[in-house]
């Protein structure tokens, strides 16, 4: 964008350093760099509004051609409207959702628990 050669940035370097003074050079660029920041700030934001603008413009054309082609498709294919008859279903209505009974295991006895796990021998009487 600006084409600023080392030796004119060096030159202007050496007038600010002679006009400005060694003492107020510091608290200068300081503020030369604050209105650079800012400056890009503004230029980021407007950048921004207008990519957001070019974004939405793109967007409603693409909803047009959309809505172009859904019209032509739908106008070449037009909706047929089915009913279900309910008799012609198994069991005689809509389908139904059916939960399996799974079988589970009975819980051991209280007693059985304390008893010894493996006996050996007969039962003594």
């Amino acid at each position: 964008m600006f084409d600023i050669a080392p030796t004119e940035l060096l030159l202007v370097a050496v007038v600010a350093l002679v006009v400005i003074g060694p003492k107020d050079l510091p608290r200068a660029m300081r503020f030369v760099g604050q209105w650079i920041g800012r400056a890009r700030g503004v230029a980021r934001h407007f950048r921004s509004g207008i990519d957001e603008m070019i974004r939405q413009s793109e967007l409603e054309d693409m909803e047009k051609k959309w809505a172009a082609e859904n019209q032509r498709i739908m106008s070449e294919h037009p909706a047929q409207i089915q009913t279900i008859d309910h008799e012609m279903l198994p069991l005689g209505g809509p389908p139904t959702m059916v939960e399996e009974n799974v079988a589970s295991e009975p819980a051991p006895h209280a007693a059985s628990e304390s008893a010894p796990a493996a006996e050996t021998g007969p039962a003594k009487p």
